[in-house]
C-alpha cells in the first residue's frame, strides 16, 4: 500500500493530501530513510513522522485497504 494512503487509513494523518505534503516536505521516514508518498508500506516497517516539534514513531502491524475508525489503532504500535 502507498505510504500516503496508509497514513490516512490508519488515521495517523487525517487527510491524504496532508500526508502527501508531509512526505514531500521530508517529514516522514520509513526505516530511518526519507520516504516519498508513493513508497510501499509493508508489515514490520517503522514509520517516523515529524509534527512540528513532536515526533511520532510507529511500527506497522497490519496493512488493510479499509478499516473502521475503532479498529484503526490496531494497524500500528507506538515505539
Amino acid at each position: 500500500m502507498r505510504l500516503d494512503k496508509y497514513l490516512k487509513v490508519s488515521r495517523l494523518i487525517k487527510r491524504r493530501t496532508v500526508a502527501n505534503e508531509a512526505c514531500d516536505g521530508g517529514r516522514v521516514l520509513i526505516n530511518d530513510k526519507p520516504a516519498k508518498a508513493s513508497a510501499q508500506v509493508k508489515e514490520g516497517d517503522v514509520i517516523e513522522i515529524q509534527f512540528g516539534s513532536k515526533n511520532v514513531k510507529v511500527e506497522v502491524l497490519d496493512v488493510k485497504e479499509t478499516v473502521r475508525k475503532e479498529d484503526a489503532e490496531g494497524m500500528y504500535r507506538y515505539l
